[in-house]
Parts: C-alpha cells; sequence; structure tokens
C-alpha cells in the first residue's frame, strides 16, 4: 500500500510513498538489534562516535539547500526559515551531541569503606522514535542524534504527511558511513507502522513528539512491554504581558509567539493573557498587526505566513473561529480564506478576544495561526488563567519588574518558563512538560539518561573475609 504526499501550498501531489507493513517494521528492528548486539556501534569509542556525528553534520550542511527545499515543499514552512532554522538546527544537533558525550563522566562513590563503587552508563538498545510532521527535520534529527550519540540503534518513523526531508537526511547520514542497521527508516500512518513499530518485541525505547491523543495511545502500547517513554506533546501556552513590560518588545514577540512556524508548534504562546491597564493599546496594535501579515507562497521572501499543513488543519482553525464567536469572543482579525490564493491550504491568522478562559479556543490545542487575548487585573489572576489548563509545555512572561518575574517563575506550572524572550533554546537544558504536555524530557543529561542504563560495580578495595560455610 502506498500513500500521497501533498504540498500545502498548491495540494499537489507530490510524493508516493510506499507504507511499511508489520514485515517491513520486524525487518528494520531485526536490523537494528543485530548490529547492536554486535558491537560495530554500540561498543564504538566516543571519539569514533564523536567522528561520526561530526561528518553527519558537515553533509547536512553541504546538503541544505536541498533539506531546505524539502522541507518547505513537504510542510508549508517558509523556505527561508527552513534553511536558516531547520536545517541549521538539524546540523546543530549532532554537534551538540558529539559534544556532549566527550564531556559526560561517570560516577565514583568512595563512602563504602571497603570497596570502589562505580556507576557506568550503557546504551539500552533499540529505540523507535516518531517524529511530528511540523518541524521535521529539526525535531527528527534531535531524536537520532541523541539516540545514537549513545551508541543505541534505532528506527524512525516520520509522519506520513511530512516525510520527504527526514527521508533525505537518513540517506545523507548512511552517506557518511554510520554502519547499516544503526539508523532506519520506515513510513507509514501511526495505526499501521507506528503501531507495529512501538510494539515490537525487540524495541526497547520510544520517543514521541506529537498531539496528547496520539501519546496516549503510543504510551499505553509501550506499557505493555515495559518500554521506555519520553513524549513531547501538545500545550496550550500563555504569554503574559505584564503592564511593567516593554510594550513594542512583547507586541513583537507575541505575534512571533502565536504566528511563527505558520502558527504550527506545539510551543505557541497561543493565549495572549494582557493587564487590562495595557489591553486596549495592545489589543488594537495587535489586531493592526496581525491583519497586515503578507500571507502566500512559503518561497515567496516577502510572505511571513505560509500554509498550515493540510486541509483538516485549515477546517480546524475555521471551526474554531466560528465556535469562538458563538461562544461569546470577539473577532479581532481572519476567519477566513486569503483574497488571491484559491488554492493551497492557507487561512487568515486568526486573533479574538476571549471573555474567559472556559472557551474551547483557550483549551484546545488548535495547532495553527489562532490566537486567543485575555485581559487580567492581578498577577494571582494571570497565573491562575496561565495554569488553567490541562497542559503545562511553556511560558511566556513579559515584564521589566524583577520581583514580577521572580513570582512567575515560579507559579506557572510548565516544564519550561521564557521570561522576556521569544523561543529559545538552550540544548544542554531538558525541554519536556508538565500535565499532558508530556512525559520525560530531551536535552543533554535528559537524554543521556533516557538513552543509557545504569550498571553499578562495586570493587572491593582489598580482599573481603569470606565465610567458609560446610567446613569443620
Amino acid at each position: 500500500m502506498s500513500f500521497s504526499v501533498l504540498n500545502p501550498a498548491t495540494e499537489e501531489v507530490v510524493a508516493e510513498i510506499a507504507e511499511a507493513d508489520a514485515c517491513a517494521v520486524d525487518a528494520a528492528v531485526e536490523a537494528g538489534a543485530k548490529v547492536f548486539a554486535a558491537g560495530t556501534w554500540s561498543r564504538a569509542s566516543v571519539e569514533q562516535r564523536q567522528d561520526m556525528l561530526r561528518k553527519i553534520a558537515r553533509l547536512i550542511e553541504a546538503h541544505a539547500d536541498e533539506l531546505a527545499d524539502l522541507e518547505s515543499l513537504n510542510t508549508g514552512l517558509l523556505l527561508r526559515e527552513a534553511r536558516r532554522r531547520h536545517v541549521a538546527r538539524a546540523a546543530r544537533n549532532f554537534d551538540f551531541f558529539a559534544d556532549y558525550i566527550g564531556q559526560s563522566v561517570g560516577e565514583l562513590y568512595q563512602q563504602h569503606p571497603g570497596f570502589l563503587t562505580m556507576v557506568l552508563r550503557e546504551p539500552v538498545g533499540v529505540a523507535a522514535l516518531i517524529a511530528p510532521w511540523n518541524a521535521p527535520l529539526a525535531l527528527g534529527s534531535m531524536k537520532i542524534a541523541a539516540a545514537i550519540a549513545f551508541g543505541n540503534s534505532c528506527v524512525i518513523k516520520p509522519s506520513e504527511q511530512a516525510p520527504l526531508a527526514i527521508m533525505r537526511m537518513v540517506e545523507i547520514i548512511a552517506e557518511a558511513g554510520l554502519a547499516p542497521g544503526v539508523l532506519s527508516l520506515v513510513n507509514g500512518r501511526g495505526a499501521v507502522t507506528g503501531e507495529a513499530l512501538v510494539r515490537h518485541r525487540l524495541v526497547d525505547l520510544v520517543s514521541f513528539t506529537g498531539g496528547t491523543a496520539t501519546g496516549r495511545r503510543i504510551a499505553s502500547a509501550a506499557g505493555e512491554g515495559l518500554k521506555a517513554v519520553t513524549m513531547e506533546l501538545g500545550g496550550k501556552s500563555a504569554n503574559i504581558i505584564f503592564e511593567s513590560a516593554d510594550f513594542d518588545r512583547a507586541l513583537d514577540a507575541a505575534l512571533l509567539g502565536v504566528f511563527d512556524n505558520n502558527g504550527q508548534q506545539c510551543l505557541a504562546g497561543s493565549r495572549i493573557l494582557v493587564q487590562r491597564s495595557i489591553a486596549d493599546r495592545f489589543i488594537e496594535a495587535f489586531a493592526a498587526r496581525t491583519k497586515a501579515i503578507r500571507i502566500g507562497d512559503p518561497r515567496d521572501p516577502a510572505t511571513e505566513l505560509g500554509p498550515v499543513a493540510s486541509a483538516a488543519q485549515r477546517e480546524r482553525v475555521l471551526e474554531h473561529y466560528a465556535r469562538a464567536i458563538d461562544e461569546g469572543a470577539i473577532g479581532l482579525a481572519g476567519g477566513g480564506r486569503p483574497a488571491g490564493l484559491p488554492r493551497g491550504f492557507y487561512v487568515e491568522p486568526v486573533a479574538v478576544e476571549a471573555p474567559s478562559n472556559d472557551l474551547a479556543a483557550c483549551q484546545e490545542e488548535i495547532f495553527g495561526p489562532f490566537a486567543t487575548i485575555i485581559r487580567f487585573d492581578t498577577a494571582e489572576e494571570a497565573y491562575a488563567i496561565a495554569n488553567g489548563t490541562r497542559f503545562g509545555l511553556v511560558s511566556y512572561v513579559w515584564s521589566r519588574d524583577a520581583a514580577q518575574i521572580a513570582e512567575a517563575q515560579e507559579r506557572l506550572e510548565s516544564g519550561v518558563v521564557w521570561i522576556n524572550t521569544p523561543v529559545a533554546r538552550e540544548l544542554r537544558a531538558p525541554f519536556g512538560g508538565f500535565k499532558e504536555s508530556g512525559v520525560g524530557a530531551e536535552g543533554g543529561r535528559a537524554c543521556e539518561a533516557f538513552y543509557t542504563r545504569q550498571k553499578t560495580v562495586m570493587t572491593p578495595r582489598r580482599p573481603v573475609a569470606l565465610e567458609r560455610l560446610g567446613t569443620a
């Protein structure tokens, strides 16, 4: 069986790809398990793994234009952003883990008077990696780089919506000389290929980035096999703008926070909480800027917002807009198809003012260019609104009051808090969510903890006195 891959900007089919069934998944996992047991990669030295990771990074950079073109073609991401950020991040991921494993240290305990106790870290086995469709290269490469850096084998399944750039990256990694079987790719839908991969008896670890509902099903399937999982799931993140904020910077960042990546990012600051004293001014400016966003061909350098990834995503945005109006929201911008773009999954960026945090648009992850603005009076009210969701991925805070910032970072229930900045990423630090936004995290030590297992080795400092059983 095969499936079609579309260009969201034109709705044209750009590829037909064979779907991996259970037999194809079995072959990929078996290859990973075989090479892992052989030790070709799993017992390679740190220096050998570093050299390979850096070689991969340089080859990704050498093919940057090609990879960016595929990423934009397949996802609708702006071509310049695919080249500048997504491909650059893919190369950076391999460089980062090459550096990390060169500095990682073990543990030695000397407190026991008779023993030296070492804690070793070893690769686990075969990792199933499931990448999302909104940033396939950046996020898929993070999983691959982390898994192989610590000596594991892995099988990656891209989203069936956006497999093209990851497919080419896997080919590039093979060209770098990574041993066959260390990295395999399987394409297909979650219910077919993903299910077979997660449930495979030889898969030891599962790393998934995507929606919360899908994450639950994957975690359940993995749990039956007692497989460790990390899951970076949905978000409904709050962007709190206090009256003490630098107004112009907060406005610029709020627009970026919700409309960047065509509005399709789990960490979008889609609930914008504005203190009442500056709300009228902010809402007027935000609505005007939203209406002025240049929508169009993602390959056009002038474009600021491309299409969403699919017809289903476009309909989801429009349906949520209609429902928000029915529930009492005030429409500020957007809500239809942009003029002059009869084809492609384009939608005007949406901004509404919500009367409360209870609206569906404030509680459900829409995953599109959709901003809800909520007024608040006190910091206490802002924290209650921000935390009033089943998600807890990231939070944004805009303020020039040091005490207010200190309080906010303590009170917000999210895995990441960004202060006076739009999205920023420190790969050494954990990135993961609270509540229904995820399980575990990605990042330097977080990935080391996930992709390795601990082994305690105790060695006596001197011969241990032994009782002699069975002697007279």
